[in-house]
């Protein structure tokens, strides 16, 4: 292997997704599913050779520590006297501190703990896996890539809420997720069609957590998540926008406490809820149950109303990408969203869509609309990599 090793991790509730870098190389791709319930490993190597898939002992996948440490002899055999260098971690909340990569250490962890009520479906998982790799890897260099950092330059009228002063001042305010795949779609911009980059664009990353960003010369300007993972468009199971009076009646006359209201927000609606069908686009999409459509036509009303709010927001529209797992891959919403924004100077070609290609504008568009798989892991792999060849660590 050339060039740095860098182990990229990506921890979630019940299970850990990884990379293993070689310089720029990807050399293993794999997740662990199913931690505390029915453990699985899938591995794949660089030339998408399945190289294991089977489950693991309840021992095994217990929690994210013995994860990793089933996981720890395929690295070996990977890696040979080779030794992981570094560990990339994606975080969901950096709060107001932390507007770039950084490296971890015991103080910069209490920090990472304190904004666990920020991300409450996020945070406490990633700082699992962030403790279970610094036990698996003693020597290598970790490094938190946050989620909000690609937002933490909003501008004032995007990032507060009519609130007090003082509760802005704390840090309730309106932080923006999805920053990794955003920023990674900015750099493939960037690079492949820098006139569109400098552009006012709108990326709509789609899959089970779902948010859309407004993008001017590279720069976040508008998020439609706010405060929490929960604000702007309906997602897997999440509920998006809310009348904040919504909860008050949860609480007040239906007398439900506050972890009975996160758990139906967080798990128990978005498509979900609404379909009473499934979470999944897929599923919904080949169901015949009313519902699943109603579901899906509300899925692409929401994005369809943001898309407006984030062209207002940037004083017109050059680019839409579509990216995520639903954004990349669901052709049909893609199609639902695009229909009648002939105001916009929208028009896809269905043939382009149809067949997955890149750029998906038909002839005479005005806009130009493009879907660009997105790697969070990659970007994170970047930060990791420049922050080892820097004296800049700081915690």
């Amino acid at each position: 292997m050339a060039g740095p090793i860098i182990l990229v991790l990506n921890s979630g509730s019940s299970s850990i997704k990884f990379t293993l870098f070689s310089g720029a190389a990807a050399h293993l791709d794999g997740q662990i599913s199913g931690l505390g319930a029915q453990p699985h490993i899938k591995l794949k190597s660089e030339v998408s050779e399945t190289k294991i898939d089977r489950p693991l002992s309840d021992e095994e996948g217990k929690n994210h520590a013995s994860a990793l440490s089933a996981l720890l002899p395929v690295l070996e055999e990977e890696l040979g006297k080779q030794t992981v260098d570094a560990v990339g971690h994606r975080v969901v909340h950096g709060g107001i501190t932390y507007s770039e990569p950084l490296r971890i250490t015991s103080s910069a962890m209490y920090r990472l703990k304190s904004l666990i009520p920020l991300a409450p479906l996020h945070q406490p998982h990633n700082v699992a896996g962030i403790e279970a790799a610094q036990a698996a890897f003693p020597k290598a260099l970790q490094v938190a890539c946050f989620d909000t950092a690609f937002h933490r330059k909003h501008p004032w009228v995007n990032d507060t809420f009519a609130l007090p002063r003082t509760f802005y001042d704390e840090g309730v305010r309106r932080y923006g997720f999805h920053g990794l795949s955003y920023e990674y779609i900015c750099s493939y911009l960037k690079t492949t069609a820098p006139e569109l980059y400098a552009g006012k664009v709108i990326v709509a990353h789609l899959g089970n957590g779902a948010s859309m960003c407004a993008i001017r010369d590279g720069q976040s300007i508008g998020s439609t998540m706010g405060f929490t993972a929960l604000d702007g468009l309906p997602m897997g199971t999440r509920c998006g926008q809310l009348d904040p009076g919504v909860v008050l009646y949860l609480l007040t006359t239906k007398g439900m406490t506050p972890q009975e209201v996160s758990d139906l927000l967080y798990k128990d609606s978005g498509l979900k809820g609404l379909s009473g069908v499934s979470q999944d686009m897929r599923t919904l999409t080949e169901s015949d149950d009313p519902r699943a459509a109603e579901a899906i036509e509300y899925f692409v009303f929401r994005i369809r109303r943001e898309l407006g709010a984030m062209a207002a927001v940037l004083g017109g529209l050059d680019t839409v990408v579509f990216t995520g797992g639903i954004g990349e891959n669901a052709t049909v919403v893609r199609e639902k969203v695009c229909q009648e924004l002939d105001w916009l100077g929208l028009h896809i070609d269905p043939a382009k869509n149809n067949a997955r290609e890149e750029d998906i504008s038909a002839e005479g568009s005005r806009i130009k609309t493009l879907v660009i798989p997105t790697n969070e892991e990659e970007m994170i792999r970047r930060h990791t990599e420049k922050l080892m060849a820097t004296a800049d660590v700081r915690a």
